[in-house]
C-alpha cells in the first residue's frame, strides 16, 4: 500500500511571524491577531513554530482535559476512523449508543433519560433552547454574567451586551436575573416560564460559583411552576471541578437533578463533540422526529473519542488529581502579593489581581512560557489539562510571585473561595 503524505514536503514549514502574516490574509478577523502559532503538543505542553515551549494552563479553554497527544485518545480515534468514520443519523453506531448510556449513568439519570449529540457547547445550548420552546411557553430566564454561546438562540441567553447588540433582534422573551439573587429568582420564576438556564459556575464571567443552596431553590421553584431547569456544564462538566459534573458538588448542587444538562469542551478531549442530557421524563420527550437534527453530531469518531476520554479520567484517577492540584494551587496563589482573591472550582480558577492589569500579566506570562487567559480586565483564568501536576503548575506560581510590585496595586485583604 502506498503511503499518502497529507502535506507536501516543507508545506507546513515557516516561522511564527510568517504564519501570522499568512493568517491575516487568509482567516477572518474574528479572534484578532494570534498570540502564537502552535505546531505540536505533548501532555500539558505545546510548542510554537519557532520551537518555544509553553505550559498550557488554558487547555484550549477547558477542552484538552487529557493534555495533548494522549496515547489512549489518539489510539481510540485512529482505530475508530480506520473502522467507521462518519455515518448519517439515519443509522446508529455502537460508540454513539455506549456514550449516551455512559453519560446518563454518570449524571445520575434514570431509565427515562435520553441524549442528543451535537458538535459544540453552543449547539447543545441551541438544542436546549428549542426544547424549552416545545413546552408551549416562550419566556426564558438566565443570569447576569451568563455565557451560553454565539449562535442566535444561545446568544439570546448570553448576557454580555457587546456580544448581543450587533445581532439584535435575537429570539425574544429572555429575562436576565441578578446573579445569585434568590429574591429576584422567586419573583421571576412564574408559571409562564419555559426554562431557567444557569451555569453552576460562570466561567466567562470570571469563575463565579452560584451561592450554596441557589440551585436547589431553583429546582423547587421550577417544579412548582412546571418550568425546566437547564444547567449549562459546557465548561464545568467532565471532571473540570473535580467531579464529573459541577451540579454533583453537594454545596453547589445540593443533590439536584436538572431536567437538562448541556456538555461539550472536555467531553471529547479535544475532538469536537457536544451533548444534551435530558435527565427527566418530561424533558426527554420534548423533541420528536424531525424537530431537531445534525449531520455530524454523534458520529462514531467523536463518540469514540469521548468514551476514551471518560475512560482515561476514571482509570487514571484524574478527578482526585484535580482536587489535589487545585487545593495546593489555591493555597499557593493566595500568598502571592499581586493576588487579591482566588476563585476556584477544581481546575477552573480565576486569579483576581490588584488592578486592571490581567492583559499585561497574560502577555508577560506568554513571554515566560505560560498560556493563561485574561478573562476580565482584573482576572486571569486557568483551565489546564486535568493531567497537570502540582510541580508543573508551581512553576507558574513562581513566575507570578516574581513579577515586579509595580505591575498591580493589590488591596490589603486576600481570600480564597
Amino acid at each position: 500500500m502506498t503511503t499518502v503524505q497529507p502535506f507536501a514536503a516543507g508545506e507546513l514549514a515557516g516561522t511564527s511571524a510568517e504564519w501570522t502574516a499568512r493568517y491575516q490574509h487568509a482567516v477572518m478577523n474574528t479572534f484578532g491577531t494570534p498570540k502564537a502559532v502552535l505546531v505540536r503538543g505533548e501532555g500539558p505542553y505545546v510548542w510554537d513554530a519557532d520551537g518555544t515551549r509553553y505550559l498550557d494552563l488554558l487547555g484550549g479553554i477547558a477542552v484538552n482535559v487529557l493534555g495533548h497527544a494522549h496515547p489512549t485518545l489518539t489510539a481510540a480515534i485512529s482505530a475508530q476512523l480506520g473502522t467507521l468514520g462518519q455515518v448519517s443519523n439515519f443509522f446508529a453506531s455502537p460508540p454513539q449508543v455506549a456514550l449516551a448510556e455512559r453519560l446518563i449513568a454518570l449524571a445520575g439519570g434514570g431509565p427515562a433519560s435520553r441524549v442528543f449529540f451535537a458538535n459544540s457547547g453552543t449547539e447543545a445550548n441551541e438544542a436546549a433552547f428549542k426544547m424549552a420552546r416545545r413546552t408551549g411557553r416562550t419566556r426564558m430566564l438566565a443570569l447576569e454574567g451568563a455565557f451560553h454561546g454565539r449562535t442566535m438562540g444561545a446568544l439570546a441567553l448570553t448576557a454580555k451586551a457587546a456580544y448581543r447588540e450587533p445581532f439584535e433582534p435575537l429570539p425574544g422573551d429572555v429575562q436576565f436575573l441578578p446573579f445569585g439573587d434568590t429574591a429576584a429568582l422567586e419573583a421571576a420564576l412564574t408559571d409562564d416560564v419555559a426554562a431557567l438556564v444557569v451555569e453552576v459556575v460562570q466561567g466567562e464571567a470570571g469563575v463565579r460559583p452560584l451561592p450554596p443552596g441557589y440551585l436547589a431553590h431553583a429546582r423547587r421553584l421550577a417544579d412548582e411552576v412546571g418550568a425546566l431547569l437547564v444547567v449549562d456544564e459546557v465548561q464545568t462538566g467532565i471532571g473540570r471541578t473535580g467531579r464529573w459534573f459541577a451540579f454533583h458538588d453537594p454545596e453547589l448542587g445540593g443533590g439536584v437533578l436538572p431536567d437538562v444538562v448541556t456538555l461539550a469542551k472536555g467531553l471529547g478531549g479535544g475532538i469536537p463533540v457536544g451533548a444534551v442530557l435530558a435527565l427527566t421524563e418530561r424533558a426527554a420527550g420534548l423533541l420528536g422526529p424531525g424537530q431537531h437534527g445534525t449531520t455530524f453530531g454523534g458520529n462514531p469518531v467523536a463518540t469514540a473519542a469521548a468514551l476514551a476520554t471518560l475512560g482515561v479520567i476514571e482509570r487514571d484517577g484524574l478527578l482526585a488529581n484535580v482536587r489535589q492540584v487545585s487545593g495546593r494551587l489555591v493555597e499557593a496563589l493566595v500568598a502571592v502579593p499581586l493576588v487579591r482573591e482566588v476563585r476556584a472550582a477544581g481546575l477552573l480558577v480565576a486569579i483576581e489581581l490588584g488592578g486592571p492589569v490581567a492583559a499585561e500579566v497574560a502577555e508577560r506570562a506568554l513571554a515566560a512560557g505560560f498560556i493563561v487567559n485574561p478573562v476580565t480586565p482584573t482576572a486571569l483564568r486557568l483551565a489546564p489539562p486535568l493531567v497537570v501536576t502540582w510541580e508543573q503548575v508551581a512553576t507558574f506560581v513562581d513566575f507570578l510571585a516574581g513579577l515586579p510590585a509595580d505591575v498591580a496595586s493589590p488591596t490589603p485583604s486576600r481570600e480564597a473561595r
